[in-house]
């Protein structure tokens, strides 16, 4: 009788929508592996090591002020510059890095997924956390020139908007995954995909207000096209908490929910189907 409690079948005849999601739950503690093994190797024989989680970010918002604020004259609703751009580079390191991790999925790991079986879905969900516990991290360097331009009376945030930071870490952390485990399914017999995901990422950056705010889009055609990229409704109410400055429009960020759960089920139905034979091809 006890035998039959650990019983596991493992069989290759999956349906489309078969998501398997306790299987996955069993295996949180692989998740939970894989998610500390993978922040520690990001920075892994580097000489400055995790202090790049910091530098990264600052330099890259330093060349913002420079470029966009200083030559660009772009404004920033009120908010000291280095500070705006600290705030969107954070968040959206942490989308892009949900991306990109998880576009080379299968080829990156298709020596371990050909030697042991567990489900495959724990590697890009531990990819999302490991971006995740990355971001908290950067988030401290945010806090610090918070507290300091708080202290000086040049940033008022919502302090109880914070509330909504998890909600807008779980939608781009969906998003991510969606995105990037099609990609990865793709991969496995396209590799062009996995060098143009980085270009592709990076353009996506502009077409989303990160380096600008979006109250400064006034053409109400580029608006809306801005309004419908799914990331702008979350990056907009994580600014709206963090700086006190954002535009929230429910009807795009209910849009955004809509395509980030159609995204990430096509993704879990196109990934689980990938799985089976991939090693085949990678």
């Amino acid at each position: 009788m006890e035998e039959n409690l650990y019983h596991t079948h493992i069989t290759a005849n999956r349906g489309w929508l078969d998501f398997n999601i306790k299987e996955v739950w069993k295996y949180r503690d692989l998740i939970v592996l894989f998610t500390k093994r993978n922040f520690a190797l990001t920075y892994k024989q580097t000489i400055l090591g995790p202090a790049w989680i910091f530098l990264n970010p600052f330099i890259t918002s330093i060349i913002y002020t420079f470029v966009f604020g200083g030559i660009a004259k772009m404004s920033t609703d009120g908010v000291p510059q280095i500070l705006f751009y600290l705030c969107g580079n954070a968040i959206w390191t942490y989308f892009a890095t949900s991306i990109t991790k998880n576009a080379t999925t299968f080829t990156t790991n298709a020596n371990v997924f050909g030697k042991v079986y567990f489900p495959r879905l724990t590697m890009p969900i531990s990819n999302v956390l490991s971006s995740m516990i990355q971001f908290c991290v950067q988030m401290i360097l945010v806090l610090i020139f918070l507290g300091y331009y708080v202290w000086k009376g040049n940033a008022h945030p919502n302090w109880m908007a914070w509330l909504l930071i998890p909600m807008v870490l779980l939608h781009l952390g969906m998003l991510g995954l969606g995105f990037g485990i099609i990609i990865s399914s793709l991969t496995t017999k396209y590799r062009d995909l996995a060098i143009l995901v980085t270009f592709g990422v990076q353009l996506w950056m502009y077409a989303t207000p990160v380096v600008y705010p979006l109250s400064q889009l006034s053409n109400s055609f580029f608006r809306t096209i801005i309004l419908i990229n799914p990331v702008t409704s979350p990056i907009e109410i994580f600014r709206y908490a963090v700086l006190g400055q954002g535009t929230i429009e429910p009807m795009y960020l209910i849009i955004s929910w809509v395509i980030t759960v159609i995204v990430m089920l096509l993704g879990i139905m196109v990934f689980n189907r990938v799985e089976k034979t991939f090693m085949d091809t990678v």
